[in-house]
């Protein structure tokens, strides 16, 4: 049975907020079976739940956030998408600022704070969602489709203009029956502009941005000295985005997601453009081990989550 999984034990990290540039303190904490992800602003009172949805999800800009009453958890999706790389379906996550903190920019100190707090099988089976029949959105020249699959597929593709991104690949496709989110995708480091900082800043946001947690370019190269950890690491990291903001309605996904210049707003909108069409997708177990796909039985087989 491909079984639910949470923590083994709490964990605690501090950093940075990237926008809001204070320091915030981060708890995980494990939770019982079917409760999902669920966060708290503890440093509230009283303290303030916004569990994963899809249709909490507020202020897509630079992250995505979740909002409830007018408060925030903003830059949910490093996080969310290290949970779903694992396949941890229920934690509650402690958090005492309006945004998880960036740590590096990537996915890559979730997973590790997630491992060393170990993961814990429980006994019930975990719910897939998967997708029936193909939906998309489209906005412009941007667009993004979910098909049916079995197993989890990202294709993605961007189109910056800038020498620095132009001169890595541009597209890829990451496929869970045969690759690894630890290996493949976690270190993927967000990304942003030199000329762009003193317009996010003036509009309250990458207060707390620097090399140390994202991969800043000027406007011919990249100023981080140690360089990519991926030859296209920009592009993996619009798929370790879309893992996150995907993971939001709150079960690991049965599909193939494609897109082209998509980001935050688009990869919610396709999650409620799938959510209100009712034929479109079922919840689904695994509870007989013939019964479940092998790139299903690949993505969450424990030698492959430890891979780095």
């Amino acid at each position: 049975m491909i079984r639910q999984r949470t923590l083994k034990s709490i964990v605690k990290a501090t950093g940075v907020g990237l926008h809001g540039g204070r320091k915030v303190t981060l708890v995980l904490r494990p939770a019982a079976p079917d409760t999902g992800i669920v966060f708290h602003r503890v440093d509230l009172d009283p303290p303030l739940t916004l569990p994963a949805d899809p249709y909490a999800v507020c202020d897509t800009r630079m992250c995505s956030g979740l909002e409830k009453g007018g408060e925030k958890v903003g830059t949910v999706e490093h996080l969310m998408s290290a949970l779903a790389g694992l396949g941890i379906d229920n934690l509650h996550v402690d958090v005492d600022a309006p945004e998880i903190p960036i740590l590096d920019g990537s996915s890559a100190p979730f997973v590790f704070l997630l491992q060393s707090a170990g993961i814990e099988e429980q006994p019930v089976p975990k719910k897939f969602l998967r997708v029936k029949k193909a939906v998309e959105y489209v906005e412009g020249d941007k667009w993004v489709r979910l098909e049916p699959y079995d197993g989890f597929r990202l294709s993605f593709s961007i189109v910056f203009n800038h020498p620095a991104i132009d001169s890595t690949s541009t597209r890829v496709t990451i496929d869970f029956a045969e690759q690894s989110y630890v290996r493949d995708v976690a270190r993927a480091r967000t990304f942003g502009f030199m000329q762009d900082v003193e317009f996010m800043r003036a509009n309250g946001l990458a207060l707390g941005g620097s090399l140390e947690n994202a991969i800043v370019m000027d406007e011919y190269r990249v100023l981080n000295a140690e360089g990519l950890r991926y030859a296209d690491e920009f592009v993996k990291h619009k798929v370790l985005d879309a893992i996150g903001d995907l993971y939001l309605c709150g079960h690991p996904l049965l599909a193939s997601y494609s897109a082209h210049k998509a980001g935050h707003a688009l990869n919610n909108q396709i999650l409620r453009v799938l959510l209100e069409d009712r034929e479109a997708w079922e919840i689904v177990t695994f509870e007989q081990p013939k019964a479940t796909p092998a790139a299903v039985a690949h993505q969450f087989d424990e030698s492959v989550l430890a891979q780095a």
